[in-house]
Parts: structure tokens; sequence; C-alpha cells
């Protein structure tokens, strides 16, 4: 009979028990759905003026670029010397009056300009709210070039610039030889000319004597010729690349006066030797 009784008491404990927990997990998720509906409600609400936020800002961000407060109204040019100032003008007005100054494109910009004569390279940047500052590095004359259409300005790197319409003072006299054909060896033999008529500008005109030259030919580079003027008749002058101021400064000295009987100077060795005409 005691046994029965205990069994009971039992049962009845773990009924117990499981109501407890019944209750406990009821409770719980009345607690988590007042939770849910306590923050739920505003983190939706936070969410939407977000997106509506977002969205009318990008509006507005996009009606204030294209308004008429970042119109381009200055642009300023520096570095230019022979780079035509107002051909760059001229391109970014071009390619900034629909975008305005903060939305244009600086890097098509930047393209454009790099494609003008004497331009080497450019940087262009921002002057909020109605300005843009360009920047430009200019390639510089290496060299006066005669060409098949022409005397034309050349830079260091072979890069053709413009037709020289008159005779440049610090260029004052014209490259011969130069090779015109779109290879590898034409480039490597003319930057090899522009070299050298860089070696020789600068020891003629150490020895002051530079503005007696009209022209160089340097179509073999291993024989040089420089072609001097003496009583109004042009004289050939051969020298030695390791020689070239000494050489032409003795040739210079050796036909003073004599032009019209001189056809020619070999400067190339100790001596200079002359051919005359009708010799």
């Amino acid at each position: 009979m005691a046994k029965a009784k205990t069994k009971s008491s039992a049962k009845r404990g773990k009924a117990a028990n499981a109501r407890r927990r019944s209750t406990r997990f009821t409770a719980g998720a009345r607690r988590a759905g007042r939770d849910t509906s306590r923050f739920g409600v505003p983190l939706v609400i936070g969410l939407a003026l977000l997106l509506g936020i977002g969205f009318f800002g990008s509006i507005g961000y996009q009606t204030a670029t294209a308004s008429n407060f970042f119109a381009v109204r200055e642009i300023e040019v520096r570095g230019t010397h022979r780079a035509a100032t107002d051909d760059i003008r001229r391109i970014v007005a071009a390619y900034t009056e629909k975008t305005g100054v903060w939305r244009s494109d600086l890097a098509e910009i930047r393209t454009k300009i790099e494609k003008l004569p004497f331009v080497k390279t450019a940087s262009i940047s921002m002057m909020l709210p109605d300005g843009l500052l360009v920047n430009v590095h200019e390639r510089v004359p290496a060299a006066v070039v005669r060409m098949a259409g022409g005397d034309f300005l050349v830079d260091a790197e072979s890069v053709v610039l413009t037709g020289a319409a008159k005779r440049e003072d610090s260029l004052p006299f014209t490259l011969r030889g130069w090779d015109e054909t779109k290879s590898e060896k034409a480039a490597t033999d003319n930057n090899a000319r522009l070299r050298l008529y860089k070696k020789m500008l600068d020891e003629w005109v150490e020895h002051g004597i530079d503005k007696r030259v009209r022209e160089v030919n340097l179509t073999d580079l291993r024989e040089p010729l420089a072609m001097i003027e003496d009583s109004g008749k042009t004289i050939s002058v051969a020298l030695s690349r390791e020689n070239l101021g000494k050489g032409l400064k003795s040739a210079i000295e050796a036909v003073a006066g004599k032009g019209e009987k001189i056809r020619s100077v070999n400067a190339a060795g100790v001596y200079p030797v002359m051919e005359y005409v009708g010799g």
C-alpha cells in the first residue's frame, strides 16, 4: 500500500514539473513576442527611413551636380610656352559643357589634351565649385629635322612636334639624314642621330662656332658631315665623332677667306685636309 502511494506521489510530482516547464515556456514565448514587437517595428521604420533618405539624397545629389552651381566658369592653364593655350581651353569647355565641374570626365579630357602638339603630359584638377586647373608638361624641341615635307621640330624622343616655320635661336642648324620609314631600326638610328646632333651643338656652342653651321648630314652615323659657309660658298666638312668641336674649328680657320676655291674639308684627322675646286 505504501509503495502505491509513493508511485502516485511521484507521478503527481512529474506532472507538476511538466506544468511548471510549460508555464515558463509560455511566459518566455510571450516575452519574446513582446520584445519582437517592441524592437521589430522601430527597425522596419528605421530601414524605411534610411532607404527614403538614400533615394532622395541620390536625387538631390544628381540635381545639385547638374545644376548651374557647378557649371564651368573658369579654366586655368599653366605650364604652356609653345602648346596652344586656347586649344586646351576649348577642349575643356567642350567636354564640360553638359557635365559641369563635378561630373566631368577628367581622364578623357587629359587624353584629348595630350594629343595636342608640344603637350607631353597634362594633369587636371577641380577648383570647386566652377573651375578647372590644367597643368601641362611640354615637349621641348631637340632638333630641326629636314624631311620630305619640309623642316620639322623634333623632341629628344623622336616625336615630331610641328613644322619649323622659322629658325630657332637655340637650334641654329638643320639635321639631314632622318629615316622616315616606320621600322625599329629607323627609330634606333634616329635616336642616335638626335644624340649626335646634341653632342655637336653642345661642343660647337662651347667653341663659339655653332652659328657658322647651316646643317649637318647624319645619313651615315659613322661619318658625320657639317655644312659651313665661307665667301658665299657652302663647304662640306667631314668630322670625327670623337673630335667634333676642335675638328670643325680647325676646318673653319683653314678655309677662312678661301671659300670660292675649296669644295670640301676632311677634318677627321689631326690636321684638316682640303679638296679644292677643279682639283
